[in-house]
């Protein structure tokens, strides 16, 4: 190897942070389509047999919120307590408030509006101040960095081959990881290792689950992409046991996965999340603004 190794990493939708991430985002979009004004900004704790959603919420509208919650559980999977979790059966706390006044303030009007400016564009301001960057690269035709978009597809196949009957045996919990060698011109040449953890069936043994892990997930997936994996190191369930999984085996909160929903490391973050808040909230909105900037200039092929 004369260049570079890139590790990034995905999660699948079971996973206890996911989850949290997807019921603040179902309760912003269930009170979006009713309220396009609504002010949301969710957020979502999971534990064993509990979830909490907190948050400020300023509305119009009403939306069934343990409804929600317990509804997007058990589309992700999570079903029955053997699974170790059941959302027809765990604990929902609400304690939503109204958005601050003060912050309210500074969204309806902004700063340029109160002094003095008439042009429209200027008249909504920002929910808070903030860093936000926007990335793109030539890597993919996503215009996606190579690392996270294949463990983003390894994920989404992991999730295919459960909710199909591929592998039955499969819970809603896990992970991957791939890690990509780079030349010494910074272009992506093969694929160095894959770690992929799952949780599973209590009967399935470790054999098994590699087996059908590389014919049903691994295989496909990177035969979708015009890159080398000869040679490259294969790690699936590298604990050897993952039965305990989703919010029984690790407490899952909004926000945690904010690498998984940008570009794996591969660019800077300036720490703000994206699910549960409207786009009055720049951490979102202006995250994917600067990603549409960065997108166009690496298309129009000003960049690579």
């Amino acid at each position: 190897m004369t260049g570079r190794l890139f590790t990034s990493e995905s999660v699948t939708e079971g996973h206890p942070d996911k989850i949290a991430d997807a019921i603040s985002d179902t309760i912003l979009d269930a009170l979006l389509a009713d309220d396009p004004n609504s002010r949301v900004a969710c957020e979502t704790l999971l534990t064993t047999g509990l979830v909490v959603v907190a948050g400020e919420v300023t509305t119009q509208t009403y939306a069934p919120i343990a409804q929600l919650v317990r509804a997007k559980i058990l589309e992700i999977g999570y079903d029955s307590s053997v699974k170790g979790f059941d959302g027809n059966s765990c604990g929902v706390q609400i304690a939503l408030g109204q958005q601050s006044p003060d912050i309210a303030q500074g969204v309806d009007t902004a700063l340029e509006s109160r002094t003095g400016s008439v042009d429209a564009k200027e008249k909504q301001g920002a929910g808070d101040q903030g860093l936000m960057f926007g990335y793109a690269c030539s890597d993919t035709p996503e215009l996606m960095p190579l690392p996270i978009t294949i463990a983003h597809r390894l994920s989404e196949r992991l999730t295919a081959v459960r909710k199909d009957g591929t592998l039955a045996y499969l819970r809603p919990d896990g992970k991957t990881q791939v890690t990509i060698e780079y030349d010494e011109a910074d272009n992506p040449v093969r694929v160095d290792t894959v770690v992929l953890s799952t949780q599973h069936a209590e009967e399935i043994t470790q054999e098994q689950l590699a087996a059908d892990i590389k014919t049903h997930v691994i295989d496909p997936v990177l035969a979708t992409f015009e890159i080398s994996s000869e040679g490259y190191r294969l790690l699936v369930n590298p604990t050897g046991v993952f039965v305990v999984g989703g919010p029984m085996g690790d407490a899952g909160l909004t926000g945690r996965k904010i690498i998984v929903d940008t570009y794996g490391v591969m660019a800077r973050h300036g720490g703000g999340a994206f699910s549960g808040k409207d786009p009055s909230k720049v951490d979102r909105s202006a995250a994917y603004a600067t990603r549409w900037v960065a997108k166009n200039v690496v298309a129009a092929g000003l960049a690579s």
